[in-house]
């Protein structure tokens, strides 16, 4: 995890306690702030019913007009959550986008449960968008249990993320290249212009969203959510890594072919398998890779790494992907 730095070997004990009480008041007032933005509006939801919930702002998806995949999969699993003992965690989701949702309407979530065993709860979730379904999904909550079973995967050996640059960064470089297209100039400015409730440091750079030459099919990105969440709030991480594992993951397929304009990208599902705790507001290491495409559609993978080189999220995603005419 990421240290505090320490004050100068020269400063005053004095001095060094009163700097330490005005960052952590300034961090304490950030903090609500950056909390209030992602908590309180991305993935807020209101209780109309026992079972129904009310999602009123919705966030479109950056390269369409439609719903983002990842906030009705976080909304999901936060209507879900409320509906189970909460001394049960999620660990997998299935869903299904059945078909492109309006960001400028409200979404409703309708929980339906499936059944309450003494160490697993499942539900099903409908988001419903003019009285018909437009993402289905369902979920699984486990008692937390000790196994003697274990074993995972490696971590990736890639830089520290405090050591590569901003999205910010890269596309304010972007933008100072000359013969820079026009349409990709205009797309960078609105995306520079908005409210990003998350944080990214690409190991790879601009090379994955910007490249237009073909590459392998695998990315390697950083990844938090901004503001504070803090410890102890499993569901609340869990929903948030449900809403970032969609930011990356599905552009993947479509690399070894970026010579080829695209017509229509979009989710058609998504799975989820949460193997350990973590915090979705520090650095984790977000590893895709897209073994096949074809038929129209691109398979995904995505693995969510802490920085101890813990394996704690799997991701499965197909994308329905088709070329400019």
């Amino acid at each position: 995890m990421a240290t505090s730095p320490t004050s100068s070997a020269a400063s005053g004990a004095e001095g060094s306690s009163e700097n330490d009480e005005n960052e952590n008041k300034n961090k304490d007032q950030s903090n609500d702030k950056l909390k209030s933005t992602l908590m309180d509006t991305v993935l807020t939801l209101e209780r109309l019913d026992v079972n129904l919930f009310r999602a009123a702002q919705m966030w479109s998806a950056f390269r369409t007009k439609n719903l983002f995949g990842g906030q009705i999969v976080g909304q999901a699993l936060v209507a879900a959550g409320k509906t189970v003992d909460q001394r049960l965690n999620v660990h997998s989701l299935h869903s299904y986008f059945v078909t492109h949702g309006n960001p400028d309407k409200p979404v409703l979530y309708k929980v339906e449960n499936i059944r309450d065993g003494k160490s697993f709860s499942s539900r099903s979730v409908q988001a419903i968008q003019d009285g018909h379904p437009v993402f289905i999904m369902n979920a699984s909550f486990h008692k937390q249990e000790e196994s003697p079973f274990q074993h995972q995967f490696s971590m990736p050996n890639v830089p520290e993320p405090e050591k590569l640059p901003s999205d910010k960064d890269l596309l304010s470089e972007f933008l100072k290249i000359p013969d820079t297209p026009q349409k990709q100039r205009e797309r960078v400015e609105r995306f520079l212009a908005r409210e990003i409730p998350f944080e990214h440091r690409r190991v790879d750079g601009m090379r994955v969203h910007f490249g237009l030459v073909p590459t392998e099919p695998r990315v390697l990105t950083w990844v938090k959510a901004n503001g504070f969440i803090g410890e102890g709030n499993n569901q609340m991480h869990a929903c948030v890594a449900a809403y970032l594992s969609d930011i990356e993951l599905s552009f993947t397929c479509v690399l070894p072919n970026r010579d080829i304009g695209i017509g229509l990208m979009t989710s058609l599902d998504h799975s989820m398998w949460f193997h350990a705790p973590f915090r979705s507001d520090e650095w984790m290491l977000y590893q895709c890779e897209s073994p096949i495409a074809g038929n129209a559609r691109g398979l995904n993978f995505g693995r969510l790494w802490r920085r101890d080189g813990t394996l704690a999220v799997s991701v499965a995603q197909e994308t329905l992907i088709r070329p400019k005419l």
